[in-house]
């Protein structure tokens, strides 16, 4: 029997998480064009209106012509129900005026999002799968999540970790993209607990999409290539049994930049300039088309991508990823 293999296109992805409000520095600016723009939450530190224009502003200013954007626990304004909660527990519900010039409206952060839609092709993703075209003539499938787990639950799109969400994914998504990291996959904090979502990783694991991108944790930015084990589906997936570590490989954690422990003077000069290398360019670039080193086999490999920009002292700033694959095109009729 002969396999007709799907025709596909090169397409190219920046992905960036945890801008809390801040602007790139112009030291780091993205300078390479892509056909998506992905940022995966946290939009904002405090949910103020001021946050999110500057975060359109960035993402305006962007070089792809299409832009996905979900919401993180910070942006809370964008979940009404938490968001009256809040002006209720701070007890401003009588100082309507008040709220509306830090936060907006109800309901008016959402709208600014559905007039960037119309104009700038920023598309606010709600939980669920969506489709689009790309410029390039590929196909897109995307899983979008904004939901975390939290001990008190009490800030946007959150639930306790002894409860259970349902994520979705769908088999054959392209790219899952959720606020929280899967537990295992880059997703230690900086007191070095494992903080990501079991559901998450169990979810991802089901659909095995080509790329899964996220942020939230912002000491667990880097990237890691995923090989998949031909494991029994009636089991529950866990990192310690899905995840085939032999074939996988990390790409990048901030480990990678940074100056260990037991480092020598020219080993933690190799790291500087390799940084400073990529900090030209404004991200860290990564392909895993057909042809290249490492190519990503749908069903056989998931890059995960945790691309929190938001950083500490030693290093404020995170790059964005910029992410190559093979996507479907778009079959003529």
């Amino acid at each position: 029997m002969i396999e007709i293999m799907a025709k596909t296109t090169k397409t190219r992805i920046l992905i960036l998480s945890d801008t809390h409000g801040e602007k790139f520095p112009e030291s780091h600016y993205p300078q390479i064009k892509a056909d998506v723009a992905i940022h995966c939450g946290d939009m904002t530190e405090q949910s103020k209106l001021s946050e999110f224009h500057i975060t359109l502003d960035l993402l305006k200013t962007l070089d792809a012509p299409l832009k996905l954007v979900i919401a993180g626990n910070h942006d809370f304004t964008l979940d009404l129900p938490i968001f009256k909660q809040k002006i209720a527990q701070a007890g401003l519900e009588g100082e309507p005026g008040l709220v509306a010039r830090e936060y907006g409206q109800y309901g008016e952060v959402r709208q600014l999002f559905d007039e960037a839609r119309e104009f700038h092709n920023i598309h606010l993703l709600d939980e669920g799968m969506h489709k689009f075209i790309l410029a390039n003539g590929a196909t897109l499938s995307v899983y979008a999540s904004p939901y975390t787990a939290s001990p008190t639950a009490d800030w946007g799109y959150q639930f306790l970790p002894g409860d259970s969400h349902n994520f979705v994914i769908d088999q054959g998504t392209d790219i899952a993209i959720t606020h929280s990291p899967p537990e295992g996959v880059l997703d230690r904090s900086g007191a070095k607990k494992r903080i990501g979502i079991p559901d998450v990783f169990q979810a991802v694991e089901h659909a095995r999409p080509k790329l899964h991108c996220f942020g939230h944790v912002h000491e667990g930015w880097g990237a890691k290539l995923v090989a998949w084990r031909d494991f029994d589906p009636s089991q529950k997936a866990s990192y310690f049994t899905a995840i085939d570590n032999g074939q996988s490989m990390s790409l990048d954690t901030l480990a990678s930049f940074r100056r260990g422990k037991f480092d020598d003077e020219d080993t933690a000069a190799a790291k500087s300039a390799r940084l400073a290398g990529f900090e030209s360019q404004g991200c860290r670039p990564t392909s895993h088309c057909v042809g290249d080193d490492h190519p990503i086999v749908s069903g056989k490999h998931t890059l995960f991508v945790n691309a929190s920009i938001s950083g500490d002292p030693a290093m404020p700033f995170h790059l964005p990823w910029l992410v190559d694959l093979d996507l479907p095109l778009q079959e003529l009729k």
